[in-house]
């Protein structure tokens, strides 16, 4: 069945970086566009910030436009976020997501705190 399972969250302080990575399996991993969202707190619902389409395309969020990059390894069905200069507004629980044949698929997640 398709699952995904992020890791790499962790706390860092403002200004530092973090690379999430989205471990897939269970359909053709480089066929399908893929997402990563945050939830910034328990209150508030999920947003998107990223995704990278089948042809390797990228869209960023305004907000971590410039510092965020979003990349993947097809040959390891693995995503990557890679957080550069994070600020404290980055904190959150971070999830990929992907549309498989029609179906949403999420993650679990990964918390990422930025703090000092």
């Amino acid at each position: 069945q398709v699952q995904f399972v992020e890791s790499g969250g962790g706390l860092v302080q403002p200004g530092g970086s973090l690379t999430l990575s989205c471990a897939a399996s269970g359909f053709k991993f480089g066929h399908y566009i893929m997402m990563w969202y945050r939830r910034p707190s328990p209150e508030k619902g999920r947003e998107w910030v990223a995704e990278i389409t089948s042809l390797g395309g990228t869209r960023y969020s305004d907000s971590v436009n410039g510092r965020f990059l979003i990349t993947r390894d097809i040959a390891k069905s693995t995503m990557y976020l890679q957080m550069n200069d994070l600020k404290a507004e980055d904190t959150g629980v971070y999830y990929c997501k992907g549309n498989v044949d029609l179906r949403e698929y999420w993650g679990q997640g990964t918390p990422v705190t930025v703090s000092s």
